[in-house]
């Protein structure tokens, strides 16, 4: 790899070196590693335990590439893509993805990101999701909102971020007002999630091409 940049982690190296690999043809050694820092600079500035901040800088910098290059057509499987967006994607913008996730059944490219993300995804998510039958994903983590996801999704749908919430051209833009399940009870929680698995059916059924 290019000594072209300075990654602010060393361990980052093995895994630029595998988006480089991932993506050779589409994208340069240079732009891996610009958005490989740019992702660990971002997840760093909220992470509580860096642990595994290196892990997650290289899936976080893997989603961000694969926006880009659906931005660019340089691939793309053609199928719908939904970007949901909350204040910080801890609760209600991650239960929301993995609900369309499962019911989408691969049918749709899902992402979530958060205006402000916060450090660690609520505990409830992972039980009401339990409860539910729906993998939790145990990989999920709060993501900062970027430019490449925005402009690659085909819906955002917005849940609380308000006038933080950017605003592309083109893009079909759905605001779902749920409440927030931070620090709620469980009771809540089920409540939060059988609304929004309500507002997920209505979607299914406006995409043809989850038929």
């Amino acid at each position: 790899m290019s000594p072209s940049r300075v990654l602010p982690d060393e361990r980052l190296a093995a895994g630029a070196a595998r988006l480089v690999t991932s993506h050779r043809g589409r994208f340069s050694t240079e732009t891996v590693q610009r958005v490989i820092t740019d992702s660990y600079e971002r997840l760093a500035a909220t992470a509580r335990v860096t642990t595994h901040l290196v892990v997650l800088v290289e899936r976080l910098t893997a989603e961000r590439l694969d926006a880009l290059a659906h931005i660019e057509g340089s691939q793309g499987s053609g199928l719908p893509r939904v970007l949901f967006v909350c204040s910080r994607n801890a609760g209600r913008s991650q239960l929301a993805a993995a609900l369309l996730a499962h019911r989408a059944q691969g049918h749709v490219t899902v992402s979530s990101a958060g205006t402000h993300p916060a450090a660690a995804i609520e505990p409830a998510v992972a039980q009401v999701l339990t409860e539910a039958g729906v993998p939790s994903g145990e990989t999920a983590f709060p993501k900062p909102l970027t430019d490449e996801v925005v402009q690659a999704a085909d819906i955002v749908i917005t849940m609380g971020c308000g006038d933080a919430c950017p605003v592309v051209d083109g893009r079909r833009y759905l605001d779902w007002p749920v409440a927030a399940l931070e620090g709620a009870p469980m009771a809540v929680v089920r409540t939060i999630h059988d609304a929004i698995d309500a507002h997920i059916t209505e979607l299914l059924d406006s995409l043809p091409s989850t038929a």
